[in-house]
């Protein structure tokens, strides 16, 4: 027989109430369930007014980040029969504006995102007569890690740093900045470091960690961060002993 579980839903309708409230349903625990399984059931069979996001069902797009009992989790990864006998509060990405039920606003973090130049910048273009940029598994290694981010913004729930300081640019934005720096066809990181070294930038973060704890693939943004602390800490030496000289 299959397991019943209780999930209290966060419900925020600005069409039809100034308050979020919660509403519950009672929806079964198959074995092979993830928390995504259970809201789609409540979708289908329940209730058809509820609202949120997901798309790939498989870890890769980001979108189904949710409050699952106060952690910042992947809906579509994390099985509903570890939370028996339940309840289980599913609420909305802290630190951001919800929209409507589960479903946030993303454009503070798309913005902060664009400012870092996500790119691959060049000072000047090879010829398509002078072939490919070729990179070694070496230099490859020394980025892939950070270049697996999803955006799907977990860090930012579990950042006390962006809770307290909107202004703060944010775990994933920073990993993915260094995930050009340390690019060897990148010739931009002077123009980001000038970005991230600013008062909403690195110096910002006081290295608590909890955004490497909940990131779905161990991209450690909160590594990348201090990694770029230190490279900044060395430039600005640099800067002061050796003046004539000029970071990329």
């Amino acid at each position: 027989m299959v397991s019943k579980i209780t999930l209290e839903v966060f419900r925020y309708r600005p069409d039809q109430e100034t308050q979020p409230s919660f509403d519950s349903y009672e929806v079964p625990c198959e074995k092979d369930w993830v928390i995504l399984d259970a809201l789609n059931y409540i979708k289908d069979q329940i209730d058809g007014t509820l609202s949120y996001r997901w798309s790939c069902r498989m870890g890769v797009c980001g979108s189904c980040g949710m409050m699952v009992n106060g952690e910042p989790v992947l809906t579509c990864a994390t099985f509903l029969n570890k939370f028996l006998p339940g309840p289980v509060k599913i609420e909305p990405l802290e630190h951001f504006p919800v929209v409507r039920d589960l479903i946030i606003e993303m454009s503070d973090f798309i913005g902060k995102l664009q400012k870092v130049k996500p790119w691959i910048v060049r000072k000047e273009e090879k010829s398509l007569e002078d072939g490919e940029y070729i990179q070694t598994p070496e230099q490859l290694g020394d980025y892939k890690q950070y270049s697996m981010c999803i955006n799907c913004m977990l860090c930012y729930s579990a950042c006390p740093v962006y809770g307290l300081e909107p202004e703060f640019v944010g775990p994933a934005v920073i990993a993915l900045a260094q995930r050009y720096n340390l690019d060897s066809r990148d010739q931009g990181k002077g123009e980001r470091e000038e970005i991230l070294s600013q008062d909403d930038g690195i110096w910002q973060c006081t290295f608590v960690g909890e955004c490497s704890e909940v990131c779905p693939e161990n991209v450690d943004p909160a590594g990348a961060i201090q990694r770029y602390k230190v490279a900044a800490t060395n430039n600005w030496w640099k800067s002061l002993l050796m003046p004539w000289g000029k970071s990329e």
